[in-house]
């Protein structure tokens, strides 16, 4: 499922990474407000870590990797670094929803 097409200049290629960037950022947008959802879910920040599922993801998403011609090695480095920065995100999140619930 290589969707890459024979660019004839660097311009051209550009054009299309740039096209690119725009949809992984506005795909990082919409994961992002999953993340802050999943915060109200989590009763502790061990359960915001949840690395069990950390493993999960980056299982699924090394072989979907594979399946689409991607390199694995890339995916994992960039999953882990996505989700470690969205991880202390939703920490934050988890911190603030819990002090808003907090009985005085």
């Amino acid at each position: 499922m290589n969707n890459v097409v024979d660019c004839n200049s660097i311009e051209e290629v550009r054009t299309n990474i740039d096209r690119i960037d725009r949809q992984i950022v506005t795909l990082l947008a919409e994961r992002g407000g999953y993340v802050q959802q999943a915060a109200r879910f989590k009763k502790t920040t061990d359960d915001v870590k949840a690395p069990q599922r950390v493993e999960q993801v980056i299982a699924k998403v090394t072989s979907l990797s594979r399946e689409l011609g991607a390199n694995p090695s890339v995916t994992e480095q960039v999953y882990r670094a996505m989700i470690s920065a969205f991880t202390n995100e939703e920490l934050v999140e988890h911190v603030a929803i819990s002090h808003t619930n907090a009985k005085p």
